[in-house]
């Protein structure tokens, strides 16, 4: 779970700092940089998994296609000048994982601050393209003891605190940052603290992060960092994946597209052992869409052709194949499948999943999108996964129907940029009177704010009349 992101120089976000709970939902105009957040993101989870040239490449990218250049990533894009970029991320790691050779392993801690800069070396020689590079990357434990202060969301401290907070860590970082002749090392800590030799090298030549190369559990809590970033997903629902059958060979895991819901539809069912009850509950969710008459929804297996599809039954008798479906209600019904599939925790970034829905439905689904986090007020488990969500959104009537509690709006504000000048950037402004307040650096949104977004636009019809 992600609690706290800082983010400096990456795009137009300069200085931003963001507390998140278990749903946040990102409201504002279009081209303010909402998406940004969403890269940023994505970017750290591709950071933990692949070389830096290789994640900067892929923001925003499509089906794995490397697009752009790295320096579209800093804020000061194609300018001379230095670039470099920060993050930070505190985050609540899994309390067991497992390592690229099947063992298991469990973090020192599970509450962590992971920190990292990176700057750009422009080509030389026979290169075409400039490369990142590591100028700092440090993780280290946040004491239990501040976890009260440090998680300002609401939630039960006795039933989700304790449960996914754990371990202790004193002294010595898990991955620290010294300099040796103005240029950085980069040292790996054993999880014993102080017993033990750190293992250091040189981060001028690194062609990814520390964090990326751990794949044993010999270090079990950089191992757990890594494993809750790769978890970071963003959905990016596509309606030729969601009509797509799936072969009894394919994954039986949905991906960020949609793809494989067939698949995954029917592991979920059968790993419940009682097939009928979870689609009797998935067409039941669906069936919470106005104009959308569900009498049943199953997986039917076609052993000639090995192939399955996903077929709703209407109330009326007739039987459709997911093919058939609008791209609004497959999209929903990807969302319904995801609510089953406890297998699939961490933080799903979804944008704008009020677009391709009917006014009359967004009631349901902002209801199944803030469904899909965790109930801080339980305990994580099979009936209660550790999903984290945030979306964003433009769409007044979304904003009407979020908790005004997990509301962010969106602006954009003057800031002073790393090289002195002025230059337009994102700020999050949380509603007043709610838990962001009282560390946030910039004025709330009061209800007065935010009533022009709110209504309707001038010479809005409120009523159609016929002449």
């Amino acid at each position: 779970m992600l609690t706290r992101l800082e983010v400096d120089g990456f795009k137009n976000l300069l200085g931003l700092e963001i507390d998140l709970g278990a749903f946040t939902c990102i409201a504002g105009v279009n081209a303010t940089g909402k998406s940004n957040i969403f890269d940023a993101i994505q970017f750290l989870s591709l950071l933990a998994d692949k070389t830096l040239l290789d994640a900067a490449q892929e923001v925003r990218g499509v089906h794995g296609d490397r697009l752009g250049d790295p320096r579209d990533l800093f804020w000061n894009g194609y300018a001379a000048g230095a670039h470099r970029m920060s993050f930070a991320a505190e985050m609540i790691v899994p309390l067991q994982v497992e390592d690229d050779f099947g063992r298991f392993a469990k973090p020192t801690t599970s509450y962590l601050r992971y920190e990292l800069e990176l700057g750009y070396q422009p080509p030389s020689g026979a290169e075409k393209v400039g490369r990142l590079v590591l100028l700092a990357e440090n993780l280290r434990h946040i004491n239990l003891g501040d976890a009260a202060r440090r998680l300002r969301f609401p939630h039960s401290a006795g039933k989700f605190r304790k449960a996914v907070l754990s371990g202790r860590r004193s002294g010595t970082a898990f991955i620290s940052t010294s300099w040796d002749n103005g240029q950085p090392i980069i040292s790996i800590h054993q999880d014993g603290g102080s017993r033990g030799q750190p293992k250091p090298a040189a981060a001028a030549r690194a062609p990814a992060t520390v964090v990326s190369t751990v794949t044993s559990s010999d270090d079990p809590t950089i191992l757990s960092a890594r494993r809750e970033m790769q978890s970071w997903r963003r959905l990016a629902l596509e309606p030729s994946a969601l009509r797509t059958a799936d072969r009894y060979v394919d994954p039986q895991v949905m991906d960020v597209t949609g793809r494989h819901l067939a698949g995954a539809l029917h592991r979920i069912a059968y790993e419940d052992g009682d097939p009928e009850r979870v689609y009797a509950r998935v067409a039941g969710r669906l069936a919470e869409l106005e104009g959308v008459a569900v009498r049943s929804l199953k997986v039917e297996e076609d052993d000639v052709r090995e192939l399955f599809t996903v077929h709703l039954t209407e109330s009326g008798g007739l039987t459709l194949p997911a093919r058939s479906l609008s791209e609004g209600t497959l999209r929903f019904l990807a969302l319904c499948v995801l609510l089953e599939d406890t297998s699939v925790t961490g933080l799903l970034c979804m944008e704008e999943p009020e677009n391709g829905i009917h006014p009359a439905n967004l009631t349901a689904m902002v209801d199944l999108v803030r469904d899909l986090a965790v109930d801080v007020n339980g305990t994580p488990g099979d009936d209660n996964p550790f999903r984290q969500v945030i979306i964003n959104t433009h769409s007044p009537n979304v904003v009407q129907l979020v908790d005004p509690r997990d509301l962010l709006f969106a602006d954009a504000a003057m800031r002073q940029a790393p090289d002195g000048t002025v230059t337009p950037a994102l700020q999050l402004r949380p509603l007043a009177d709610t838990w962001r307040v009282a560390t946030s650096t910039i004025p709330p949104v009061t209800r007065a704010d935010i009533l022009p977004y709110l209504t309707e636009p001038p010479g809005a019809q409120l009523r159609l009349e016929i002449a």
